[in-house]
């Protein structure tokens, strides 16, 4: 399978972190290739090298076969890039902007069919400053797309928008996708990158830590089911040092004793953590965890709040990797 995209002992850092730590990825021509991981992981700091806006300490970084050292101006008019935040113009109107970004390349759509494809048709006279949030992403996202580009870069792509905002630019990367061209994007959204991507590498700290598809990394837990439970009766749901948490009957006052050694021994449990004061069982089969949890609950006079259970996620990948949450950073 060809390279549209490889990266070799990559290394960035500045006086006061190391932001890529020698990382090495490849990105298949063709595919959807995202990078996971929580604020501050180094995501974004590895596309701007990918981009050529930020030079590295040293690795090697290969881009549609070319190097920026050498081949900056061929790269440019073969590349697709939306920033964090695009800057224009408040003043000048959609059409305006896109028809400016599109000067910048020998070759592309004209504005009116870009315009079409990530429908702002009925905003193509007004200006920049008056677009909804969603509005402003889908128009940088035209500016990406003017030079018709082979690879296409997007640096969190769906940050700030709402749930209809996020879906529609969603269907736009997806239909770019389905021309057989390359896709970059980082994310700290699970949902996101497991419904675009084809492939996931999991940063944190600057490193990869976890490279595969969503399927194959989430299979790589072992289990298929999360169960998620509170208890009516505790004051503290820290745990100390001896792994079981600091919990007290509301109605006697006598410790109530449930460990997560205790919960780790319930038939079909294969991990169990205390997350944000909450339990977090991962199981294989929910049919036989959940009745031999309540089971054990009941033993030990443990009275349940909340009880929920869900499908395993990139999310439990990151949490079962680093012991937090993507959105902790």
């Amino acid at each position: 399978m060809s390279s549209a995209l490889s990266l070799r002992a990559l290394r960035k850092t500045y006086p006061d972190v190391v932001a890529v730590d020698s990382i090495d990825l490849e990105v298949h021509a063709g595919e959807c290739f995202g990078l996971l991981g929580p604020n501050g992981a180094g995501k974004t700091t590895t596309i701007e090298i990918c981009e050529g806006l930020t030079t590295p300490d040293s690795g090697d970084v290969i881009v549609l076969g070319r190097r920026w050292a050498t081949d900056a101006a061929q790269l440019r008019q073969r590349l697709g890039i939306q920033l964090q935040e695009t800057q224009v113009s408040e003043k000048l109107t959609v059409e305006e902007t896109v028809r400016l970004f599109r000067s910048f390349f020998q070759s592309g759509p004209d504005e009116d069919e870009v315009i079409g494809l990530v429908q702002l048709d009925e905003k193509r006279r007004s200006r920049v400053g008056g677009l909804s949030g969603g509005q402003k992403q889908r128009l940088a996202l035209a500016c990406a797309l003017v030079g018709d580009p082979e690879l296409l870069f997007l640096d969190e792509p769906t940050t700030g928008l709402d749930p209809q905002a996020r879906r529609q630019l969603w269907d736009l990367i997806e239909r770019f996708r389905a021309t057989g061209r390359t896709t970059l994007l980082t994310t700290h959204y699970m949902d996101e990158a497991e419904r675009l991507c084809d492939r996931v590498a999991i940063m944190d700290h600057g490193r990869v830590i976890a490279l595969g598809t969503p399927r194959e990394l989430i299979a790589s837990l072992g289990t298929e089911h999360m169960v998620e439970f509170s208890i009516s009766n505790g004051l503290d749901p820290r745990v100390r040092g001896d792994d079981t948490p600091n919990r007290h009957s509301r109605e006697s006052g006598n410790p109530v004793t449930l460990s997560l050694a205790a919960l780790r021994a319930i038939d079909g449990v294969h991990e169990a953590r205390v997350v944000d004061g909450s339990y977090q069982l991962a199981v294989a089969e929910l049919h036989r965890a959940v009745p031999a949890l309540l089971a054990e609950l009941t033993r030990h006079g443990v009275v349940m709040s909340e009880l929920r259970t869900r499908s395993a996620t990139l999310e439990d990948v990151f949490v079962s990797l680093t012991g937090r949450h993507l959105r902790d950073g």
